[in-house]
């Protein structure tokens, strides 16, 4: 591991913790409710729900003006949540606890916690480590922090059609309408990079390397990898294949290569950097939109410039300790 050695202390009864919960998390999955878990192992933490139109912004800036800030950050939600939190620790200096409450938890489970018990016995035992992140701005404004990806084109169409529809048909129904209305309507984006220009379905940026079969790349593969891996699916085939690359399972990658529809090799390019500056130009009338740890952000409809840069242990996250390999 080139990370440095984690520093974290153990709180076994949650002294000095800080938890915000988004009750609007992992609505899709059927979760059960950890308060009384927390209750019991956490006593002294402080366990804050947020209200309809409360930002975790909001919450961490009272507890901080508080009379008795918090030294630890948490938080129970899906990736957007935690990001939103990783960059808050990021900017106050203090160490990260994540407790998965989301419908996927990539990152949580890419540094090893498959569970809220699991976060728990890391907080106790002070175990944990350092891990590397992204930081993305959009026409020279203030970054924000990324822990898995970011992508422009159709996925960040999908998620903004099924934001539409999630009202009337739920999460998985809104999504499955988004994706039929793609493989009918999904526009192209132009992006220019170092002067060169081209149409694509998408661009995806991971942190750190990811598996090399994956176009859609939701969750990170490495914890310390101080690269950006960035696909880029030209648009030279067709909608079905645009559509056909958001796949990020395995299996389901697997299955849709066997039946030719995933894109073509020669329709795919891979760039390893440190850094990725794009001008984005999105097709007239279509959503104007990226996507970063599953939360989707509009930008200007006649284009904007993305940059996005590497930050080598960016942030220390309370994680089980390591396996021994004997």
């Amino acid at each position: 591991m080139g990370n440095p050695q984690s520093g974290l202390a153990g709180r076994p009864t949650g002294a000095g913790v800080l938890i915000v919960r988004n009750p609007s998390s992992g609505r899709s999955v059927n979760r059960a409710d950890p308060s009384a878990l927390l209750a019991e192992r956490l006593p002294d933490a402080h366990v804050h729900d947020l209200t309809e139109g409360e930002t975790l912004e909001a919450a961490v800036t009272a507890a901080l003006a508080s009379p008795a800030p918090p030294a630890v950050l948490g938080v129970i939600g899906g990736d957007g949540s935690v990001s939103h939190m990783a960059h808050l620790a990021r900017r106050h200096g203090m160490p990260l606890l994540v407790l998965p409450g989301g419908t996927f938890n990539h990152f949580a489970r890419a540094v090893g916690i498959d569970s809220v018990e699991a976060a728990l016995d890391a907080l106790a035992a002070g175990t944990g480590l350092w891990v590397t992140a992204a930081e993305v701005s959009i026409d020279g404004g203030d970054p924000v922090t990324v822990l898995n990806a970011a992508s422009i084109g159709t996925y960040p169409q999908v998620i903004a059609e099924r934001e539409d529809r999630m009202e009337n048909l739920g999460k998985w129904l809104g999504g499955v309408a988004a994706t039929w209305r793609a493989l009918r309507e999904a526009a192209p984006v132009t992006i220019e990079r170092g002067g060169r220009r081209a149409r694509v379905w998408s661009v995806f940026i991971s942190v750190g390397r990811n598996a090399p079969e994956q176009v859609a790349m939701m969750q990170r593969q490495t914890i310390d990898d101080a690269v950006l891996d960035i696909r880029v699916h030209h648009a030279r085939g067709s909608r079905l294949r645009a559509v056909a690359s958001l796949a990020f399972g395995r299996k389901s990658t697997a299955f849709l290569r066997a039946v030719r529809i995933m894109p073509k090799n020669s329709d795919l390019e891979r760039i390893l950097a440190r850094d990725l500056d794009l001008a984005v130009r999105p097709e007239p009338g279509a959503p104007s939109v990226y996507v970063h740890d599953g939360e989707l952000e509009q930008e200007h409809p006649e284009g904007w410039t993305l940059r996005c840069t590497i930050i080598p242990n960016a942030l220390e996250v309370y994680a089980p300790a390591p396996r021994s390999d004997s």
